[in-house]
């Protein structure tokens, strides 16, 4: 029994310095550009002109954001809690749940500290779903930076004087950065709407979480429960995208572009990176070759009956001599050999 537990614990020395040295560090820097992009002007957004009387710009300002009825605080409130609660309660239930044979092996570090299972794996998907979560934000806010595009509400931020810009048509193009007089900081966030950050961020979070329902929980009692859960993760992301739209804060086009930015990202780190919540198994051994069976046990087989040569030519000699002429000596049981007649000698 001792020998048998030895093999169970599996032992890992450098667990520990890939997860300091390494995996900590990719995700300060990760956390440190998605701070730099979001808070700071290190990152200039570039400038875009604009036609004169552009309908596609001059719908109603909405006002800040936290007047939306989706305002990003219960966004990234919503976003940081569900997955955390799901994966909690998930990965608990999980683990007590199961017997004792069919749970995952603790993990040693050397001669240092030991790993429970259940507290690897929390970590394990909480951390890669964290990663995650910053690298959406630097992914829309990169896009939002690099591409400049504007809001529906982009002139009614902007209050361009069209008198001094000398508008005569609307397909008069203006590219002056001073055209607009309105506040600065409301026109710089005018100019960030390509791809959306909150439906980006939205969806991330529910197809992580909806992946991890759909994989991990495989009783019986879920055929329902886990398509209404989905289905619910799912509709309140697409919901998010929707009052964007509604309000005046993004192009249909800018929510779709969050949308497939989210959901890549998820479905790339759930498949490439955790694969797909499964967990890890000690390898099999070889297969052994088969077993060869001795020539003695081998099962008898029936042969076909071949007659002997010998046989059809005995049998050839007494027909002729029966026909012709007799025979002095008797046949053996071998072969028949015949006299010389009387009358040959003579």
């Amino acid at each position: 029994m001792a020998g048998k537990e030895r093999q169970d614990v599996k032992s890992s020395s450098s667990i520990v310095p890939c997860f300091v040295f390494v995996e900590l560090v990719i995700m300060a820097g990760t956390v440190l550009l998605a701070y730099y992009f979001e808070y700071t002007d290190t990152f200039p957004v570039h400038v875009q002109g604009f036609f004169c009387f552009d309908k596609a710009f001059s719908k109603p300002y909405p006002g800040p954001e936290d007047t939306s009825k989706a305002p990003p605080v219960l966004v990234y409130s919503l976003v940081t809690a569900i997955p955390t609660v799901t994966i909690l309660a998930g990965e608990l239930s999980l683990f007590f749940m199961k017997s004792e044979s069919a749970r995952e092996k603790t993990i040693v570090t050397g001669d240092c500290c030991y790993f429970n299972p259940l507290l690897r794996r929390i970590v394990r998907f909480l951390g890669v779903y964290s990663f995650g979560l910053f690298t959406t934000t630097i992914f829309a806010n990169a896009g939002q930076v690099v591409t400049g595009n504007q809001t529906p509400h982009f002139l009614s931020a902007c209050r361009p004087n069209y008198t001094a810009l000398g508008c005569q048509s609307a397909l008069q193009y203006i590219t002056e950065r001073r055209a607009c007089t309105g506040n600065p900081l409301v026109i710089a966030s005018a100019r960030k709407s390509f791809p959306s950050k909150d439906a980006a961020l939205s969806v991330y979070s529910a197809v992580y979480t909806v992946m991890y329902v759909t994989l991990v929980f495989t009783a019986k009692g879920t055929r329902l429960a886990k398509p209404t859960v989905c289905l619910t993760l799912l509709s309140l992301a697409v919901l998010v995208g929707v009052v964007r739209v509604a309000e005046y804060r993004n192009h249909w086009s800018d929510v779709l572009a969050g949308y497939l930015t989210g959901g890549a990202i998820a479905a790339f780190l759930v498949t490439c990176v955790i694969n797909n919540f499964q967990q890890t198994r000690p390898g099999m051994p070889p297969p052994r070759p088969p077993r060869q069976e001795p020539v003695v046990g081998m099962p008898m087989m029936s042969l076909p009956c071949v007659e002997s040569p010998l046989e059809k030519l005995s049998e050839l000699h007494s027909q002729r001599s029966h026909d012709h002429q007799p025979y002095l000596f008797p046949a053996t049981p071998d072969v028949l050999i015949p006299s010389r007649s009387i009358s040959s000698e003579v």
